[in-house]
């Protein structure tokens, strides 16, 4: 740098000289060319300050050892030029002059300065605008990332929504399966049950009330006979008439035992659970608290059906050597369990799979849902089958028959 501005400095104190002794016919193209080679060479105004003072000095006071320097004796030069050199007008108008030509020659330097200076405000400008521009964007940011987290809730909750109506669209599918199922079902069973009396009132009642009709004649064509004959004959009537009797208490004990309603559901399932023993084979207990006799009948009635069905598959579906009956009061529902210690089956299984077990279970699932009640199973092949029952107990002042208080998902064939 300080060669440069020495080499400079040379150049300026001939191109100033030359002007100078050139007089009008002076031109200041050598200035602003030296103000294009200071702005080359990175030089400033106090640097073409220092090169005009020094041309100057070495003009005005002949001999000065200044001249062409980087730096001036500015003591030296003060002293030697004194009041004279202020004083001569010639030197004013040197001075003068010179000045014209120092002005020329800083002319690149500001108007460099001066672009930069533009160019700075209008970057301080870009800058602002860019600014602004950067927070327009940062908010703009902001709401897209809201509303990118609220299409996303959105999508979740629109997922969630189409999963769930998927699993009731399956769920209403499969109940009309079974309610499809279970009505063929029981026409079919309502069918077999008319048969099944239908034959039972022609083969044993009709065919016994006949026979009574044909002893009755020949009592009334044999009235010679000897009384022990006679006698034997009305013994042998009367038998058939019993058997008659047992024929239609069965049938009425089949459709409705009337000691549930005469003596209450312990002594009902008693009675049944006698009668099943001698018939199946499977032993059975039960265990019951009294209370259950303060149930409406409409709720006893479930108990004792349920109970029914559950020993009946136990017998035809199970092969167990042991049930066990337990009815419990919990707070505010009555439970009653049916556990035996079968071979179980799979509980999960097709509604339209041909298993009268799963009729069983559909019919007691719908009688305990009528009364408000929950219904579940607990099996697996090769383990014992648990039956589970849960009927809320009816508030004071409710009708008997209470209407279903919980949704069909909590009294589903799967226990929680």
């Amino acid at each position: 740098m300080k060669v440069k501005r020495a080499r400079l400095s040379r150049l300026y104190h001939t191109a100033l000289n030359k002007y100078l002794k050139l007089g009008a016919n002076a031109t200041l193209e050598p200035a602003r060319e030296l103000g294009r080679r200071a702005v080359e060479d990175g030089l400033e105004t106090l640097d073409m300050a220092r090169m005009h003072e020094i041309a100057l000095v070495s003009l005005l006071v002949p001999g000065s050892t200044n001249a062409g320097c980087d730096e001036p004796d500015a003591t030296s030069a003060s002293n030697h030029l004194g009041s004279e050199f202020y004083a001569a007008s010639a030197h004013r108008v040197v001075i003068a002059r010179a000045g014209i030509f120092f002005a020329e020659a800083l002319t690149p330097i500001e108007q460099t300065h001066r672009g930069a200076r533009e160019a700075n405000s209008s970057l301080n400008q870009m800058i602002a605008a860019l600014s602004q521009q950067t927070l327009a964007l940062a908010a703009s940011n902001d709401d897209l990332k809201q509303e990118i987290e609220q299409r996303k809730t959105v999508e979740e909750s629109l997922r969630t929504s189409e999963l769930t109506t998927s699993r009731l669209l399956e769920k209403s599918r499969q109940m009309q399966e079974e309610l499809r199922h279970l009505s063929r079902k029981l026409l079919s069973v309502q069918e077999e049950e008319r048969r099944l009396i239908s034959r039972e009132l022609h083969d044993v009642i009709a065919q016994t009330l006949t026979s009574i009709n044909v002893r009755l004649s020949a009592l009334s064509a044999g009235s010679t006979a000897s009384t022990k004959e006679l006698q034997k004959k009305i013994a042998l009537t009367q038998r058939l008439v019993a058997r008659s009797v047992d024929v239609v208490h069965r049938f009425a004990r089949e459709l409705r035992p009337t000691v549930l309603d005469d003596l209450g559901i312990i002594p009902a399932l008693q009675s049944f659970m006698k009668t099943f023993t001698e018939n199946s084979g499977v032993r059975v207990s039960l265990k019951a608290f009294a209370g259950v006799e303060k149930l409406d009948g409409d709720r006893r009635t479930v108990l004792y059906r349920v109970a029914q069905e559950a020993l009946t598959n136990v017998a035809r579906h199970a092969k167990a050597s042991r049930a066990e009956v337990v009815i419990t009061d919990e707070k505010k529902v009555i439970s009653m369990e049916i556990k035996d210690n079968g071979k179980g089956f799979d509980v999960d299984g097709k509604p339209g799979a041909k298993k009268t077990t799963r009729l069983g279970l559909l019919g007691m699932r719908e009688r305990v849902e009528m009364v408000g009640g929950t219904f579940c199973v607990i099996s697996s092949p090769g383990h014992p089958t648990t039956v589970r029952v849960e009927i809320p107990t009816p508030r004071r002042g409710t009708a008997k028959t209470a209407a279903p208080t919980k949704s069909d998902a909590n009294s589903t064939l799967e226990c929680p």
